[in-house]
């Protein structure tokens, strides 16, 4: 699809705007500003009152103030590095104009003697005298008309000056088309929200400070169009993923119920409800592309087995994919019981299969033998091929991007995917990750699973800390031991994994304690944890590598080395490694003191709460949503005007209208849908582009 005609001044060199050479187009990449169009949402963000007064009395310094005055004599300095002073005076009072490093010559001419002049700047009170230190204007008393009686402020990078991004955003303005509406007629009445060009000129030119707040008409209005732009983006990718019809995968409910009557609880009401949500994605004829939600120990397992056992009991087959081995086999080690109880043939495909016992898995994969199959990405590989392959369950620690969720879709003929994640989202950021997808949460805890007591405890009672270790073990208790690093490094004093280790072994132990870290050969890993679980050794000591899915009901104690170096929903996710069995268990926040003040804040937080979701509502409202998800491999937008965190309410009408326009118009072929296209253009919705052309 080309770019419509109407967009090509916006398109152009930013070196054809006013005042733009090629080292300030160079500089101005540093604002994210490539074309003209970048400049029109480059908004100011404060303002400075430049309204006249009469007299500098009329104001308390320290402020910055206009006035017209009178210039009166010059004092040039008697030795280098002493300012130079012009005396001059409004209505009511004599003041200084003070200037650094100033030539005496460019001085007299921009402030004559005897003239009237208007300076606009910051007044300050020294030794009893206002001064005007490097007015931010001077200008003839004809030329007053060109200071606003509110000046913008805009966000600067080296090499640029408020004068030169002012001047390149009003000749990137000048050519402004005007373009048909995109927003829907009823949503922007209903709100007042200006047209698209007023709304950016009005951005652009505040009267007042009440005009930067993100509920300011205009303000709001090109907040709507970014994340609308967003979730339209969103909603071709979610209609390109149906588009792939989708087969109806109807179970009997035969192998469910068994499985159910078995269990020694009842599901929670959240489980029921979004396995029966699943199940209806999964008989319709569209393909399902659906995200399961769920904190720490709600219960995502069973749900994602029932899911797999509809698409059994249709006749087919269902894979569940992990980011690693080890988590592949602790899925396979958490299901081999429910698919007992369902009598299904479960199998394992790792990296690791070899030779013969992986063409004898391949064999019984492509003839239907192995019903369900949980594997690494190495279920992916160009041998692997299922006799009917109707629903994958991907388990995603690594976030699994729009891109390779379509990239899933295209294994099986029409495979249904459900994604699970267990870090709870808030909702401003699921609407942004995963706005292509349908959402199942999971709000309630199994019953039997206790809460885990948290304490904070600096790093120096850690003898304390190992002293409890050896009563512990000799209960017959077992403990994780998080470090924050692996390697010894001078820079960053973390006491390091390997030395930890060392530490633990001589206090409690040589066959006590165990290590796994992420620099370790996966054979060795296996071995690790393997003796973990079985119990034979009894602390296990770790980096990160242990953060989700594992599950050793025994283990009661979680210690987490310099927590207050990690995020707080890392920190949540392991503190969900314990509490898993009927002891009672404790997770230890050993700190480094001082904290900082959100150091303190994050920590508190984690201590007072087990609630998954409010742990990260608190951590998006600390870090912001960009950390929150690290921005680097989220993909998550970059949003200009709009905010995220603090206007999810308008991402959620965004995503709802989106969703309505491409089920009236999918190929964007109305007049209304010819002006979204223009929209995608303007804010570089490239992938949408992409994805009409396709469609």
């Amino acid at each position: 699809m080309s770019r419509p005609e109407v967009l090509f001044p916006l398109f152009a060199d930013l070196e054809t705007l006013d005042g733009v050479g090629p080292k300030t187009a160079q500089a101005l990449t540093g604002l994210g500003v490539e074309k003209p169009k970048d400049l029109l949402l480059l908004l100011p963000h404060s303002g400075i009152d430049r309204a006249r007064r009469a007299s500098v009395r009329d104001v308390v310094p320290p402020t910055t103030v206009t006035v017209e005055v009178t210039v009166g004599s010059h004092f040039a300095p008697r030795s280098k590095g002493r300012p130079y002073r012009v005396m001059v005076t409004d209505s009511a009072l004599e003041f200084q104009l003070v200037f650094f490093h100033a030539r005496a010559d460019y001085l007299q001419k921009l402030l004559p003697m005897g003239q009237k002049r208007l300076v606009s700047g910051r007044v300050e009170v020294f030794d009893g005298i206002a001064q005007m230190v490097h007015p931010d204007h001077v200008l003839g008393i004809e030329d007053a008309g060109e200071l606003p009686q509110f000046e913008p402020v805009y966000p600067l990078t080296a090499g640029v000056t408020q004068k030169v991004v002012a001047k390149a955003a009003a000749s990137a303005l000048a050519r402004m088309p005007d373009l048909a509406e995109w927003i829907d007629p009823g949503q922007k009445a209903k709100e007042g929200w200006p047209d698209w060009a007023v709304a950016v000129r009005t951005a652009h030119a505040p009267t007042s400070n009440a005009d930067f707040s993100a509920t300011a008409p205009a303000r709001e209005r090109l907040a709507y169009d970014e994340f609308f732009a967003h979730q339209v983006t969103l909603s071709l990718a979610r209609a390109s993923l149906r588009k792939a019809k989708g087969r109806p995968s109807v179970g009997t409910g035969r192998m469910q119920q068994a499985v159910l009557a078995a269990l020694p609880y009842k599901p929670t009401g959240a489980q029921t409800r979004a396995a029966s949500e699943i199940a209806q994605d999964m008989a319709a004829p569209l393909r399902m592309n659906r995200l399961l939600q769920g904190d720490v120990g709600s219960g995502k397992t069973l749900v994602a087995f029932l899911a797999l056992l509809v698409a059994v009991e249709a006749g087919g087959q269902g894979v569940m994919m992990a980011p690693t081995e080890i988590l592949a086999r602790q899925h396979l080690a958490g299901l081999v019981e429910l698919a007992a109880l369902a009598g299904v043939r479960l199998d394992l495909l790792t990296g690791r299969d070899k030779g013969v016992e992986r063409a004898r898995k391949l064999e019984d994969l492509a003839q239907g033998r192995i019903q369900i199959l949980v594997g690494t990405h190495a279920v992916f590989q160009k041998d692997v091929s299922f006799q009917d392959l109707r629903l994958a369950v991907v388990d995603e620690q690594h976030r699994f991007g729009v891109a390779q969720r379509m990239e899933l879709g295209s294994k099986g003929q029409s495979v249904d995917v459900l994604v699970m994640t267990a870090t709870p989202i808030p909702r401003s950021l699921a609407l942004a990750s995963y706005g292509d997808m349908d959402v199942s949460v999971l709000d309630e805890k199994p019953p039997g699973r206790k809460p885990v007591q948290t304490a904070l405890v600096p790093t120096g009672r850690i003898d304390e800390v190992v002293e409890k270790l050896r009563q512990a073990v000799a209960e017959g208790r077992q403990a994780y031991w998080v470090c924050p690093l692996v390697e010894d490094s001078e820079v960053l004093d973390y006491a390091s994994a390997e030395a930890r280790f060392q530490h633990l072994r001589a206090a409690l132990g040589e066959d006590v304690v165990a290590m796994v870290h992420g620099q370790m050969p996966a054979a060795d890993k296996d071995a690790a944890m393997a003796g973990f679980v079985a119990g034979r050794s009894k602390v296990l000591v770790a980096t990160t590598v242990i953060e989700v899915g594992v599950n050793v009901p025994n283990a009661s104690i979680m210690v987490i080395e310099r927590a207050e170096t990690f995020g707080l929903a890392q920190l949540h996710q392991l503190r969900g490694r314990v509490g898993r069995g009927s002891a009672h268990s404790t997770c230890l926040l050993m700190y480094q003191s001082p904290l900082s003040e959100t150091g303190e804040r994050r920590l508190k937080v984690l201590r007072d709460t087990e609630d998954g979701f409010r742990i990260a509502e608190e951590d998006l409202a600390m870090r912001g949503a960009g950390d929150l998800i690290g921005t680097a491999q989220s993909g998550l937008p970059r949003f200009r005007v709009a905010d995220m965190e603090r206007q999810t309410a308008l991402m959620a009408v965004a995503q709802s209208d989106a969703r309505k326009l491409l089920h009236d118009d999918p190929a964007l072929t109305s007049a209304r849908g010819k002006a979204v296209r223009n929209l995608l253009w303007l804010l570089d919705q490239d992938r949408a582009i992409r994805l009409i052309a396709v469609g």
